[in-house]
């Protein structure tokens, strides 16, 4: 029997309650308080996230005020993000749900969902080779891992992910359009890196020559990890814990407001 796991769409939110959000559904999960959940949501505002390690000395603070730009903290690693025009997804699963122990192994499994879900698209994605960190650069997008899909080599999409017991959290963008003028600015990037940022990175937009309609890539994100993970996905919405939890925690995860 296919096991079912939960499916959450939220319109657009603040960044701080969606990062609450999605920890929120992985601790309620460990505690067996609420379904295996594949989670699709938007930002009301662009938005920087920082991984959970990063300092927030690698932001330009004066150009993200300039640009409107409210900043987070993830409880994932990594480097950071700005969100904007995306559909970002999370999972919050266990081990007794059918992920594979260990970072690797992980990726691995949830990312094949992930590249399914680009198929479906029309974007003949798959995970890189081979790690390619960027040295001394706080954007995420100037490195690349294996956990991340890309076409042609160019990276389309980059995860990240915190285990917690036996669960584990992974998010990660699907990325129509991307404002790369507006990215260097945030990151402090200089003319050569804001050129590579430009060189080694795809969207939707670019792959497909049009923009995807979010429903459209929503789908496609349902069909891929039903068909991948052989799941069946039933939406739903949070429970009455987890929403009181996040909005608690939301003010933790903020680190600057536009």
């Amino acid at each position: 029997m296919r096991e079912r796991w939960r499916l959450i769409i939220d319109e657009p939110l603040d960044g701080a309650l969606n990062m609450a959000l999605d920890r929120a559904a992985q601790i309620a999960r460990e505690r067996g308080a609420a379904p295996p959940t594949l989670r699709l949501y938007r930002w009301a505002r662009p938005t920087v996230s920082l991984g959970r390690f990063q300092s927030e000395d690698e932001l330009d603070v004066n150009a993200v005020e300039r640009l409107g730009c409210d900043v987070v903290r993830r409880h994932t690693g990594g480097r950071g993000v700005l969100h904007d025009d995306e559909l970002t997804y999370s999972v919050a699963a266990t081990v007794d749900d059918g992920i594979p122990r260990g970072v690797a192994a992980s990726y691995r499994h949830l990312c094949a969902a992930l590249a399914a879900a680009y198929r479906l698209l029309g974007v003949p994605a798959g995970l890189l080779e081979r790690d390619a960190p960027a040295a001394g650069s706080a954007a995420c997008y100037l490195a690349q891992t294996r956990a991340d899909l890309a076409v042609d080599g160019r990276k389309l999409s980059g995860s990240a992910q915190v285990w917690s017991g036996d669960c584990v959290l992974q998010h990660g963008s699907f990325t129509r359009t991307r404002d790369v003028v507006r990215e260097a600015e945030a990151f402090s990037l200089g003319a050569e890196d804001a050129e590579r940022l430009a060189g080694y990175t795809s969207t939707l937009a670019s792959i497909l020559g049009r923009v995807p309609e979010f429903g459209e890539i929503a789908e496609a994100v349902r069909e891929g990890f039903e068909r991948t993970l052989d799941i069946d996905l039933e939406l739903s919405g949070w429970t009455l814990l987890e929403a009181v939890d996040a909005q608690a925690s939301a003010g933790d995860c903020s680190v600057h407001r536009a």
